[in-house]
């Protein structure tokens, strides 16, 4: 014989391992919690009548990623621009790499720049002179790999960073290489 019990306003009702749960959204669906503990059965049934069923849960987030997704695509085309204009102003050489590394490390590279720039110069107690020979520096690297490996690099770091770049960071005018 199998035991019926209601529980709270009808939210959930249950047959040994089988639960019958009315969600938030007003669906209602039949659990298999077997794989709990009896014990664990009537909490994790009131945990789900506090949730969205499964089908309106991926509705709602599916929904949030195209949002997400529209939101990240245009911070990441005004990082991309800002970099671009940056690149100019300051004569920065064009990175290079694969594709998608390229933009990504010309972000990178900006950011790291203008951070050192306000760390050393704007707070810090470098002239113009010293920051214009590190800006002759950063413009020898040109691998995109090199700026993305240091993007999580504190500003103030850049001056070591650029001491240990490697020849096979920098520059080469062989074209062969």
């Amino acid at each position: 014989m199998r035991r019926r019990r209601r529980q709270k306003a009808g939210t959930t009702t249950w047959q040994h391992t089988r639960w019958d749960v009315v969600h938030t959204c007003g669906h209602e669906w039949t659990h298999d919690l077997s794989a709990r503990r009896a014990d664990q059965r009537a909490a994790f049934a009131r945990w789900l009548a506090g949730r969205d069923c499964t089908d309106c849960w991926r509705a709602a987030r599916q929904g949030d990623t195209a949002t997400r997704e529209k939101w990240l695509v245009a911070r990441r085309a005004a990082e991309q621009t800002a970099a671009t204009e940056w690149a100019k102003r300051f004569d920065m050489p064009t990175l290079e790499g694969p594709g998608n590394a390229v933009g990504w490390g010309e972000r990178c590279r900006h950011q790291l720049v203008t951070s050192a720039h306000t760390a050393l110069v704007t707070e810090g107690s470098w002239d113009e002179a010293d920051w214009t020979e590190l800006e002759e520096k950063a413009r020898t690297v040109t691998r995109a790999g090199w700026w993305l490996d240091q993007r999580e690099a504190d500003g103030t770091d850049l001056p070591e960073l650029l001491d240990a770049a490697t020849e096979s960071d920098r520059a080469t005018e062989n074209p062969y290489r």
